[in-house]
């Protein structure tokens, strides 16, 4: 893409014919032919783009770049050394001409198509170089002029020693500048990559670890610490999902950067590059142009000899050069494939956006947050933007009259200014994509309208996080508070808590946390109903055998024992829990999954198996598992298997896990993301 029109090349000649001026400033009468070849050059015809047909190859117009700012060093040498051989006369002028004429055809491939070109660079290649022709004409004409007095040599040191000098210093130091700009950039991009790469190996390990809670769960399922195990395994998984969308949200984050540096900041960049680069070769040129001048005022009888030399000096196009350069070097590119979500190895998931509850109500708070910060950032980058222009602006109006002010400041003032406005152009892109990414994911449930306010907070004293209850004190675990209503969490609880603020001090709702497994399901029962008044053993109520050992952890359940045969009082409500009597007065709660509800059963018959109790829905699975406890079902990628039937069978059975029945006919349960309906 090429730099904005406001500083281009038309704008950099005007700062090169300023610079002329200036240096032109104690000669009275500039020849004719001069003027002609100024005139020239300020209407060289525009070059291809480097952004455009060289993507991605800062290195080898750097490459190209130092080799002009060497040119200027040598050409700067040549004539210092000349200016002290022209007092020791023809002699050495002759030895100072042989080596740079060696100088030039060292590093003429390096001029005309850099380092490494795609094709062979010939003598006929070289020929048609522009500037490494002039050059070559001005070696031979420093050949000539063996009988040059000191006069001339003062004259040189003075005009044109020194402005090379001067010029090559400078646009080294916009060399440098940009080169920095490009590690920069390089730098920014590998940190939204590196970030991809962190919240990729983030995910991986909690989807280790979910497996490893989840072993730890089907161990202690006879335990005492069944519930707490299930707790953890669920905490486990909520994290992963929460680790799964942060690394979508990163894949999306770095595709968006690496669009933004292949197709915006990299052309950019390398154009400006082009234009320092044009830049500094016309003010060479318009040295050279000088150093010709002067010899043809300070000797009449070297004119003829000096006329070739500044007829090559007057063909000097840096376009038609570049031009030369770029079909050197051009090479076939691809910008990188955009990266997508790669399910973890020890864990299977799918590559869409989480939107279960908790995940949920951190994306929703991600999403505000990020439409804030980009709110807040537009007006900086516009701002910045404007400034831009306006440096610009000056730069322009500097090379129209240069009493109005320092040049070299302007330019270095619009680069400074179009590099901070890049880097907040990157900051506003994330921060979009963020948006896009989880506004596409979420439709129309974006969440609660009054978010809590939270500011940062220490604790001298413990206090209960409002999300997750567990302890924040001290420095080392700083949290936050809601300036609204004194809600306190953990500084990483703060995105989970939904946005339902009440505004009210001291007034906010108490966050519950409900988990389910394949195995037990556990939730906040502080509201539970009283035992139920009916009769226990009511004929009535339907029946269901026990098929898992439970243990009561609190006075609204009941313990209950594999083979037990219990009565329903109240069935599933969608909670996971039915309330039971066992016959011998005992009333409580109990899972649902550790019952097998007898009225539901069939009869066995001649030619019956106890796959007829399918409800003849059949999944195919797609992944193979391995069964990790007795209720669970060993299954292989491809096999056929049937859904059971029953209100806690088939797809009724839990989140995340069916029931169902092999092909030999064994009945138990598998992942529900294993199979496919379809």
């Amino acid at each position: 893409m090429p730099v904005s029109p406001l500083i281009n090349c038309e704008v950099l000649t005007r700062l090169s014919e300023a610079s002329l001026q200036r240096d032109y400033h104690h000669t009275e009468n500039i020849p004719c032919h001069t003027r002609r070849v100024l005139v020239r050059i300020e209407g060289m015809q525009q070059a291809e783009s480097y952004g455009q047909r060289l993507p991605d190859q800062v290195d080898r117009i750097t490459s190209l770049f130092d080799a002009h700012l060497g040119l200027v060093a040598d050409v700067r040498d040549l004539y210092r050394d000349r200016a002290g051989l022209e007092r020791e006369y023809a002699a050495k002028l002759q030895l100072l001409a042989k080596k740079a004429t060696e100088k030039r055809s060292k590093a003429a491939v390096s001029l005309v198509a850099g380092d490494g070109p795609t094709k062979p660079c010939t003598e006929t290649t070289i020929r048609q170089n522009t500037l490494v022709n002039a050059y070559a004409q001005i070696i031979t004409s420093i050949s000539n002029a063996a009988q040059d007095h000191i006069n001339l040599a003062d004259t040189i040191a003075t005009r044109v020693t020194e402005p090379l000098k001067a010029l090559e210093h400078q646009n080294d130091d916009l060399k440098r500048k940009q080169s920095q700009f490009y590690q920069k950039l390089l730098s920014e991009r590998d940190l939204f990559y590196q970030d991809r790469l962190k919240n990729k190996q983030k995910y991986d390990d909690n989807c280790r670890e979910v497996e490893i809670y989840r072993q730890k769960q089907g161990h202690a399922q006879q335990d005492r610490h069944a519930e707490r195990a299930a707790r953890q395994y669920e905490q486990h998984r909520i994290d992963m999902l929460t680790s799964k969308n942060v690394y979508l949200i990163s894949i999306a984050v770095a595709n968006s950067v690496k669009d933004k540096f292949y197709y915006e900041d990299l052309p950019n960049l390398q154009d400006i590059f082009q234009d320092l680069q044009t830049r500094l070769v016309k003010n060479c040129a318009t040295i050279l142009l000088q150093a010709q001048t002067i010899q043809v005022a300070h000797q009449d009888n070297l004119k003829n000899r000096l006329t070739s030399a500044m007829v090559a000096i007057d063909g000097i196009q840096p376009d038609k050069d570049q031009n030369i350069f770029i079909d050197s070097n051009i090479r076939s590119f691809n910008v990188p494939s955009d990266w997508v979500f790669e399910p973890c190895g020890g864990h299977y998931d799918t590559d869409g956006v989480c939107l279960e509850p908790t995940p949920k109500v951190f994306l929703q708070n991600k999403l505000a947050r990020s439409r804030r910060k980009l709110q807040e950032l537009e007006p900086t980058l516009d701002a910045k933007r404007g400034e831009a222009e306006k440096c610009a602006s000056l730069v322009a109006a500097y090379s129209a009259d240069d009493t109005l002010g320092n040049i070299d400041d302007a330019v270095n003032g619009y680069l400074d200014a179009q590099h901070q406005a890049a880097y907040l152009s990157t900051s506003g892109l994330v921060l979009r994509s963020e948006v896009d990414t989880i506004a596409t994911a979420l439709g129309d449930d974006e969440g609660g309208s009054s978010p809590h306010d939270f500011k940062g907070s220490s604790f001298s004293i413990p206090t209960a996080c409002g999300y997750c209850k567990a302890s924040i004190w001290g420095l080392s675990k700083l949290g936050k508070t809601c300036r609204a209503c004194g809600l306190s969490v953990h500084s990483k609880c703060e995105l989970k808590v939904p946005a339902e603020c009440t505004g009210i001090r001291g007034d906010h709702r108490v966050i519950e946390v409900v988990t389910r497994t394949s195995s037990t399901v556990s939730r906040s029962r502080t509201n539970a109903s009283p035992p139920d008044d009916r009769l226990h053993g009511d004929t009535r109520s339907p029946s269901g055998r026990v098929v898992f050992d439970f243990l009561a952890s609190s006075a609204f359940e009941l313990s209950v024992s594999e083979g037990m045969v219990v009565h329903v009082l109240e069935e599933d409500d969608g909670s996971g829990w039915v309330k039971v009597t066992d016959g011998h007065g005992g009333t409580g709660l109990v899972p649902a999954s550790y019952l097998e509800m007898l009225d539901l059963e069939m009869p066995e018959g001649p030619g019956s198996s106890e796959s007829s109790q399918g409800v003849g829905q059949f999944v195919r699975v797609m992944y193979d598992y391995q069964a990790q406890g007795p209720d669970e079902l060993s299954i292989t990628e491809g096999e056929t298997l049937e859904l059971s039937s029953g209100l806690n069978g088939g797809q009724n059975y839990a989140e995340g896990w069916w029931e169902g029945y092999s092909g030999d006919g064994q009945k138990g349960i598998f992942p529900s993301n294993y199979v496919d309906l379809g």
